[in-house]
């Protein structure tokens, strides 16, 4: 008797997900397929397919676990569909269903093929809200309807109010919206960093990754040792273990960076959220839950909520406002390729070389390491914004284009003008310095501006601002680099703007 498709994409692996509300065992087919375009439309980091192939596969054993009938397409099965769109035309001929149901997808290109099922398959098809996000669509836009400002902060007070969360009555708890402030604390060599446990992969896992060293060995990144974890299961143990372990010190070092210490103090928990396999409003609940217990401090709970419940929701809410034109901003007019070390890590730069070889890896960086180090440099030199949204959206096992391209596009880049960030995130290398141990085994030399020792972002950060002087000359929050600037010495900032060329021409 014909019955309901429920289509699970690689990034709904929640149990409570839409789709599958209402779903009748008896007569309901889930499908979900591992299809080639989605693993290559840009070549994913290894780490990050494997991840997901196997939380997928993960997940479906579990729905099976419970009577659901599963039509399941693993990637590299002979004959097996290429593109979403063909996985479910195949189940659909299999099936014959009365109506697709799925839950909205969250990249612009996915929701355009969505709009043609419907007419293609001969058959009613029902794209379903994304409830695990705690604003949708619709309630950001009518949000930022009328504003002249869309500053992210704003956002984060209406969510807090809405939440609930670390609030007491109308005012927020502490007397403050945001701790950030006490969070910028560089990380003492005297505290060590917690060991993390590890999920040792299991012969589903391992299958998995046999295909992808297969399949997809030109893509970037190292594939072993792999130990993240890929069931709900082991995702909760790994959320219990950064409550208990690493939120108490997440606070006062979340920008902090030290070599060879990729993860620090936190969470690594972004990518489990993102496919479904943590849910947002689970990980504050536990945040919050232990301030509230005395075991983690408020700046470090508050600061770890806004990265939910502000950041998260609210590049969510950019993207589906501002797309499909936003990923084609550019109002620096920046062009240049990207450097052959993006790719290798093999630079002269330690904070890059870091930055970037942790990334590959483990398919993380983590925040200030993404921003501050390498965003930066990629902001000071000017590189080409589709360039680095691409390498943003393939490298990080967390990346997806809705969360992704906001934050390269608007944090990182300020090529959206000013719409996400008040100010362009741009550093020399003393902040590099101040928040991290790199520049001690660094071959250039953090305190000089001139010459071939220089530390290039010196030079570079003096020299943006010089390129962007009359853009950024009536920016409240430039004021102080822009006087700085006019002050300068008019052969000192030639002599930095020379070195600054030099560098960026000796770029492969």
């Amino acid at each position: 008797m014909p019955g309901t498709l429920r289509f699970i994409l690689g990034d709904q692996l929640s149990r409570s997900i839409s789709s599958l509300d209402g779903l009748d065992p008896a007569r309901d087919v889930v499908v979900m397929a591992e299809v080639g375009e989605e693993a290559t439309y840009v070549p994913h980091h290894r780490k990050k397919i494997a991840f997901l192939f196997s939380a997928m596969r993960h997940f479906a054993d579990g729905l099976r676990g419970e009577g659901i009938a599963i039509d399941y397409a693993a990637f590299g099965e002979a004959g097996g569909p290429v593109s979403l769109t063909e996985a479910l035309r195949r189940a659909v001929e299999r099936h014959r269903p009365e109506r697709i149901v799925v839950t909205e997808p969250g990249e612009w290109r996915v929701l355009q093929a969505m709009a043609d099922w419907s007419e293609l398959f001969g058959c009613p098809v029902e794209i379903r809200e994304d409830q695990r996000f705690l604003c949708s669509t619709q309630d950001f836009a009518d949000w930022a309807e009328g504003r002249k400002d869309l500053r992210m902060e704003f956002f984060y007070r209406e969510m807090r109010r809405r939440t609930g969360y670390l609030m007491r009555g109308k005012d927020p708890e502490g007397g403050a919206w945001n701790f950030d402030k006490e969070n910028r604390k560089p990380l003492p060599e005297t505290i060590a960093v917690p060991e993390r446990p590890r999920f040792a992969p299991d012969e589903k896992t391992r299958r998995v990754l046999d295909l992808v060293a297969r399949d997809f060995a030109g893509h970037f990144g190292d594939l072993e040792p792999f130990d993240y974890p890929v069931t709900r299961e082991d995702a909760l143990k790994a959320l219990d273990w950064f409550v208990e372990n690493a939120l108490p010190r997440y606070g006062d070092y979340q920008d902090a960076m030290r070599a060879g210490e990729p993860l620090l103090f936190h969470s690594n928990l972004s990518a489990l959220i993102n496919c479904g396999l943590l849910l947002p409003a689970e990980c504050c609940r536990r945040a919050e839950d232990a301030f509230h217990a005395g075991h983690a401090p408020l700046n470090a709970v508050e600061g770890f909520i806004r990265q939910i419940i502000g950041w998260r929701e609210y590049v969510r809410g950019i993207y589906w406002l501002k797309m499909p034109d936003y990923a084609a901003s550019n109002a620096l007019g920046a062009d240049r390729p990207l450097p052959d070390f993006f790719w290798t890590g093999e630079t002269g730069m330690n904070c890059l070389a870091q930055a970037i070889g942790e990334t590959r890896a483990n398919a993380y960086a983590h925040h200030i390491q993404r921003l501050m180090v390498i965003g930066n440099f990629c902001l000071l030199a000017g590189l080409d914004p589709r360039a680095v949204q691409e390498w943003y959206l393939l490298v990080y096992h967390d990346a997806y284009e809705w969360v992704e391209m906001p934050n390269v596009v608007g944090m990182i880049l300020f090529a959206d003008g000013g719409l996400l960030a008040s100010k362009p995130y741009a550093a020399s290398g003393a902040y590099i310095d101040r928040m991290s141990d790199y520049c001690g085994s660094c071959r250039y030399d953090v305190k000089q501006r001139v010459g071939p020792d220089a530390c290039p972002f010196n030079p570079l950060y003096w020299d943006f601002l010089a390129r962007h002087r009359r853009r950024f000359a009536g920016n409240r929050r430039m004021a102080m680099m822009i006087a700085t600037l006019d002050r300068m010495d008019a052969a000192q900032l030639a002599a930095m703007r020379a070195t600054a060329a030099t560098f960026l021409a000796s770029l492969r």
